[in-house]
């Protein structure tokens, strides 16, 4: 068993989630070409892998609880985080992953293949730019500097009366959720425990749609 594997099984180990041997695959597969593109395209600014299972994995996959619904769309997606641990942790749910970069977007396209990991669609585009067919149940993000930020440019993307923003944040910004525009308010305020990671992690789950 690879060190890596190693690492995540003991990671897992430390929280609720129920995690099958093809989604641990899956994860540590996921490491490994993040790890391998990063050299060349500067992808995450964490370099050690073992650091990525906690930053990139653990950090997403432990909001996989919070998910209600069917369709999820992640902005700002990156390399795909938290998009593609959560893709993998929810194989029958669909998920979207929108960034504005293309080195971004065809990384993914590439995990999505190596892994066989068929529920993601991948949008290249600015996210005010992205007009999708239907609404989404949920608004995912832990890429915005603030939620006022992530309300602005994604208030047309959840589903009319249902749609929620799932926030990923540090520190529970407090400053951030008093000045929250009138349309939208916190549904709801989950600290989250993550393996091995320094400092607070706290999912913000608000109300939709103007």
């Amino acid at each position: 068993m690879s060190v890596l594997r190693t690492k995540l099984d003991a990671l897992v180990a430390q929280t609720d989630l129920i995690v099958d041997e093809n989604q641990r695959k899956q994860l540590v597969g996921y490491v490994e070409l993040l790890n391998k593109w990063n050299k060349a395209y500067n992808l995450t600014s964490v370099r050690d892998p073992e650091d990525m299972l906690v930053k990139h994995i653990l950090d997403s996959i432990v909001v996989s609880p919070h998910l209600e619904g069917q369709r999820f769309i992640d902005v700002g997606t990156g390399p795909g985080l938290p998009g593609i641990p959560l893709a993998i942790m929810n194989p029958d749910k669909q998920f979207f992953l929108l960034d504005s970069l293309g080195k971004r977007i065809r990384f993914i396209k590439q995990v999505l293949h190596e892994l066989k990991i068929t529920n993601v669609t991948t949008v290249q585009s600015r996210v005010e730019a992205f007009v999708p067919e239907e609404g989404f149940d949920g608004v995912l993000s832990r890429a915005f500097a603030s939620i006022q930020d992530m309300l602005e440019w994604c208030h047309h993307l959840p589903k009319e009366n249902s749609g929620r923003f799932l926030a990923l944040k540090g520190q529970l910004p407090e400053d951030e959720i008093e000045r929250l525009p009138d349309w939208c308010n916190v549904i709801s305020i989950k600290p989250l425990q993550v393996p091995e990671l320094d400092g607070e992690r706290h999912l913000v789950i608000l109300s939709g749609k103007k």
